[in-house]
């Protein structure tokens, strides 16, 4: 009977697992299947700005989904592509472009991580090497520093 109710428990929470990423679907009225494809290529693009590492097709924040709506509004209004990303990039930044583009306020963004790296990778060698070399002069024989004992094994 055990094993029965295991299993039935683990069967209930796959079950639970797997509808958790349906929450994050928002039924949209499209009108055509393009427009969804254009709407579904378009949120990929997009960043979420509280999950920050999830698109905004992606995420199941409530910004992302109020963002989600307005893209869909503006979408619905006749704006391009580009000028719903203008639009977003005015009112969130270019944090908000999953990809955004290379210039003198993103170069962080771009580069930030490579640099912090880097900066940890260089903080190693030095601490190793200073240990090394501290640790050099007392390395001749520690054991001839010693004193004799009779219950030397």
């Amino acid at each position: 009977m055990r094993p029965f109710v295991m299993a039935c428990g683990l069967a209930v929470l796959f079950a639970l697992a797997g509808a958790v990423p349906a929450f994050a679907i928002d039924v949209l009225p499209f009108k055509d299947r393009a427009e969804e494809q254009r709407f579904q290529n378009l949120a990929r693009q997009l960043r979420c700005l509280v999950c920050q590492n999830e698109s905004l097709a992606d995420s199941s924040a409530d910004l992302a989904k109020d963002l989600r709506n307005e893209v869909f509004e503006q979408m619905r209004q006749g704006k391009s592509d580009a000028e719903i990303k203008t639009y977003l990039t005015a009112r969130y930044s270019d944090f908000v472009l999953y990809n955004p583009p290379l210039r003198g306020g993103t170069i962080l963004l771009w580069f930030g991580p490579l640099v912090v790296l880097l900066g940890g990778a260089i903080a190693v060698v030095v601490i190793v090497r200073r240990r090394a070399a501290a640790a050099a002069p007392g390395r001749a024989n520690p054991a001839s520093s010693l004193p004799p004992s009779e219950d030397d094994w």
